[in-house]
């Protein structure tokens, strides 16, 4: 598969009378020595995990494009596009971003920073650097012990489906393109965490040459390297969301699509971006799903032992 996630992870016990120490995706140097207390999260991973640690009230603010869960559409709403006042009179002793913000606004940053807010940049494009990140916001927050139950959950339902997907004879695995934004033709880079969602669900990346562009996990394709598996597609994947606004007749009236094995045989199917895209624990949710699509009967004879999926 190319990803091995649960070797090498420095699972560990923090004090909570010692500083904890790590450096954010943007380099920057992060001393916790009190868990922070009004959180302003400017990406919906963020929001989705602060609350799946046990946090709440202390999320004073979140983004424009929450979706996840409920309670965060109840939460007061910011943006980096924001004047820096506007935070800052939120009175947030923390603000959550990622790279491209921080890189992208760095106006914005330095007067956050210079008011005293601590700005930290975090994002886990594939599931080797997901356990980290998990474990930086627990540091954050003070909830270091449920950020190792969030792995362990995700540890635990990785390998029931992989058990699973042993039942799958070699010969019945499914050929996948995994479309990540159809008016660009572009697919995932092989390393990213919806690829890992589709292999680890059985399924077979025919876009396993794609490179990813500009250090995303989002890989140009192109329309003459898809057609060329056209014969060899057996399932044609589709995330939606604000990436892409795409529906199974925009596939199907694509031209020259009509020559490819599972549009021909219409077998396209449409996931949420959410749960295939972002490092929560919903990525369980999204594998599960995409193994309900390829292997419809063996989840069936299996479904007992899901009845625990994670949707808080």
């Amino acid at each position: 598969m190319g990803i091995i996630f649960f070797l090498g992870l420095a699972v560990r016990a923090f004090a909570a009378d010692v500083p904890q120490v790590f450096f954010d995706r943007s380099g920057n140097r992060i001393t916790v020595t009190k868990p922070y207390r009004r959180i302003i999260s400017l990406y919906g991973a963020h929001t989705e995990n602060l609350f799946a640690l046990g946090l709440d009230r202390e999320i004073i603010g979140v983004s424009i494009h929450e979706r996840f869960p409920p309670a965060a559409l109840e939460k007061p709403v910011f943006s980096y596009h924001d004047d820096a006042e506007k935070i800052i009179a939120a009175r947030p002793d923390l603000v959550l971003v990622r790279p491209m913000i921080m890189r992208g606004y760095p106006g914005l940053i330095a007067k956050l920073e210079n008011a005293g807010i601590l700005v930290v940049s975090l994002q886990a494009s594939m599931v080797g650097d997901m356990f980290a990140y998990w474990e930086k916001l627990g540091i954050l927050t003070g909830k270091e012990k449920e950020a190792l139950k969030m792995i362990s959950e995700f540890q635990c339902g990785v390998e029931k489906i992989r058990q699973m997907a042993k039942q799958v004879l070699p010969s019945e695995r499914k050929r996948v393109y995994f479309e990540s934004m159809h008016a660009r033709m572009k697919t995932f880079s092989p390393v990213s965490i919806s690829i890992f969602a589709l292999e680890t669900a059985g399924g077979i990346n025919v876009a396993s040459d794609a490179r990813a562009v500009h250090g995303t996990n989002i890989a140009a394709y192109g329309k003459e390297r898809i057609m060329a598996h056209a014969d060899k597609i057996d399932v044609y994947l589709a995330q939606k969301g604000p990436m892409n606004q795409v529906t199974q007749d925009v596939i199907r009236n694509e031209p020259g699509f009509a020559a490819i094995k599972a549009v021909r045989e219409g077998r396209i199917y449409i996931v949420e971006e959410d749960i295939v895209s972002r490092p929560t624990l919903r990525l369980l949710e999204g594998i599960r799903t995409i193994f309900r699509i390829l292997y419809p009967e063996i989840w069936a004879q299996n479904m007992q032992e899901f009845k625990t999926d994670y949707k808080k």
